[in-house]
């Protein structure tokens, strides 16, 4: 037993027995008293809570019977064990007791060597149950605080390989911290039409997020040659530069046959942004000249993020462009190169998309 010693309440409408009681257990538990059962309610609506309430059934008012029921029915109070201590000891009585939620019953007159036994062992029980308790809750808090380090690791990692691809292309780590942002609020502005309002949930939203940095991984697969060249790209160069998504969608279907779960639902999206954010909506893009919904959303709410971001940036081929000739330019690509429906969301959060470009500037 811990070093403080467990409470009990006791509550009988007679004093005799509640003196039997007190006298009986005061040398091994601290004791409170109740004489009926709306005191008892009283003395368990303050703190602390008793480890044991010892209950007599007949009372005046409000009997034990529906002592117990309330005790049971609050949140508060519904795991503090109680015993029935009464002259009603028939088997149909100890049944009701046992179904209203007592843990035990004793009857009077009582056997004190029987009370004390019974005392100890639901107070050691109700210990036990409290140590349990404690060490559940340290065992989730290092759970959580373990799963919140890996998941930050992975992140951090997510967006080292990322930014390896795009320091290969002249870009930066802020092009890829643009992109993410930039495709969380047009998914969450999305989400509000009744078409995606079920598919853009709170997960799918935080897995478009961690997706996006992969977009462009299969960079690393192109020779230096075609990825830097300053100039236009020839017909043969540019097909091998579209062989960046392939080469990307290869890497991640590789990684995404060794995990199960959840990462392999955050591959799987990173999969079909890297894969498909080259398609259009009229069927005009690469590598599968899909068209219309047949190309992933995250592929779709993709392709407008990066094309935002190329356009407002600096290039080796090509000055920044402004924010309003950005928008407008996206604008006219709509239901040719782009979901008229993301375009929709897109006019919606463009202040969003301009506010995250300036918080998150290449800065030279």
């Amino acid at each position: 037993m811990s070093a403080e010693k467990a409470r009990i309440l006791i509550v009988d409408d007679e004093p005799i027995n509640l003196k039997v009681l007190a006298d009986l257990l005061r040398g091994d538990y601290a004791l409170s008293v109740a004489k009926d059962g709306v005191q008892a309610l009283a003395r368990m609506a303050a703190d602390p809570l008793p480890d044991l309430v010892l209950l007599d059934v007949m009372m005046p008012q409000m009997d034990g019977h529906e002592v117990c029921r309330r005790l049971k029915h609050e949140d508060r109070t519904r795991d503090v064990p109680v015993i029935f201590v009464t002259a009603m000891g028939q088997t149909e009585d100890e049944t009701r007791g046992f179904e209203i939620g007592a843990v035990d019953y004793i009857t009077k007159p009582i056997s004190p060597s029987v009370v004390m036994a019974r005392v100890r062992t639901h107070v050691a029980l109700r210990e036990a149950r409290h140590r349990l308790q404690d060490q559940n809750r340290e065992l989730e808090h290092r759970v959580a605080e373990r799963t919140r380090e890996v998941v930050s690791t992975q992140d951090v990692t997510i967006r080292a390989l990322a930014s390896l691809a795009e320091t290969r292309d002249n870009e930066t780590g802020n092009h890829i911290r643009r992109t993410q942002r930039y495709v969380r609020v047009l998914a969450e502005q999305l989400r509000s039409h009744p078409d995606y309002a079920a598919e853009l949930d709170d997960r799918t939203i935080d897995l478009l997020f961690k997706s996006a940095p992969l977009h462009d991984i299969g960079k690393v697969g192109i020779p230096d040659a075609i990825l830097l060249k300053p100039g236009k790209l020839d017909d043969s160069e540019f097909a091998v530069m579209k062989t960046h998504v392939t080469l990307g969608r290869d890497a991640l279907v590789a990684a995404e046959g060794e995990v199960d779960g959840q990462s392999s639902s955050f591959l799987r999206v990173a999969r079909e942004i890297a894969y498909s954010h080259h398609e259009k909506w009229d069927g005009g893009g690469y590598p599968e000249g899909l068209a219309g919904t047949a190309i992933p959303l995250s592929a779709r709410l993709m392709a407008v993020a990066d094309v935002y971001d190329a356009l407002i940036s600096k290039r080796i081929y090509k000055p920044a462009w402004p924010h309003d000739r950005a928008v407008a330019t996206i604008h006219d690509g709509r239901g040719t190169h782009f979901d008229p429906t993301v375009l929709d969301a897109f006019r919606a959060v463009e202040a969003d998309f301009q506010r995250i470009a300036g918080e998150f500037s290449d800065h030279e």
